[in-house]
């Protein structure tokens, strides 16, 4: 068995009919059915069973076709670093990024273009567990994140860059006027407002460590809404629904003037950020300087 029939194989487990994954490959249907007939031959098992019109993979099938997938990774991984070694730095950057570290992006997309003007970028947003899973595909070859990041992956399996801390800060509706003129609260007065958390169903560490932080100062926030989507939160702060706890440099991607930022007198808890990546896989060149770009201003 070669590296075509098993894209030959996937592609069929793909589609689960022999038909359109023969248009896909841009062949006839009986040349693909022999050539399936004949890795069954070889292996001396079954890899598909009927279903209707359809095919759906037998237990060995389903073992063979994660085996085919991590091979062709690495196949491909291998074929991508050896043409990397005459590209030089040029290409698509595919750069994955939790909404909360988007900020962290524009100021070194910038310069990083002025010195390498031959690289364009792909930028994906997702939670902690869509990044670790294209991660893993392949299909981006860098994360921007809050830490600990939160994937199915076992964080060993990740190469990480710790970026500088970020604080937390208070965001209230600036229709609240008692804090017109001021700068900063204290965390007790959190207690009094409805409360706003930025959580999802795999995701909780920030909520965790935002409730851990008003428990340590004497109470529980009053917890209206969780809600995955920090620009969601944004909009209903801004109509005055309640309050929030977010890293500063949120706020630079969301400018407003219906919210308000205050600082937060007697806490000092900080969000963690960082740039991971797959270790011990291919990282193209134009992946590398961009970290390196990162760690002129760790």
């Amino acid at each position: 068995m070669d590296m075509r029939q098993l894209k030959y194989f996937l592609t069929i487990a793909q589609e689960g009919q022999v038909t359109r994954a023969a248009k896909l490959l841009n062949m006839e249907q009986p040349p693909l059915s022999r050539q399936l007939k004949q890795m069954e031959e070889e292996l001396g098992v079954k890899l598909f069973e009927r279903n209707g019109k359809g095919l759906i993979l037998t237990d060995s099938g389903e073992l063979l076709k994660k085996k085919a997938e991590s091979l062709l990774l690495q196949f491909d991984e291998s074929l991508r670093e050896v043409k990397g070694m005459e590209e030089g730095v040029r290409g698509v950057l595919s750069i994955g990024s939790v909404v909360s570290c988007i900020s962290l992006l524009p100021k070194n997309i910038e310069l990083f273009r002025e010195k390498y003007p031959q690289v364009t970028f792909k930028i994906s947003e997702g939670d902690h567990f869509y990044l670790g899973e294209q991660l893993e595909k392949r299909a981006i070859d860098l994360v921007i994140a809050r830490l600990p990041f939160e994937a199915q992956k076992h964080p060993q399996q990740y190469s990480i860059m710790p970026l500088p801390s970020d604080p937390f800060v208070a965001v209230i509706p600036s229709s609240w006027t008692e804090y017109a003129g001021k700068e900063a609260l204290c965390m007790k007065e959190l207690a009094q407002f409805p409360f706003l958390t930025l959580k999802t169903d795999r995701t909780t560490r920030m909520h965790e460590q935002v409730v851990n932080e008003c428990k340590r100062h004497g109470f529980v926030p009053n917890i209206i809404c969780e809600c995955s989507s920090v620009a969601i939160i944004m909009s209903l702060i801004a109509c005055g629904i309640g309050a929030t706890v977010f890293p500063k440099s949120v706020m630079s991607s969301f400018p407003s003037t219906v919210v308000k930022m205050l600082n937060i007198e007697d806490a000092d808890f900080q969000s963690g950020v960082g740039i991971l990546w797959l270790k011990d896989h291919y990282l193209p060149k134009r992946a590398q300087q961009f970290i390196e770009s990162f760690r002129t201003e760790v």
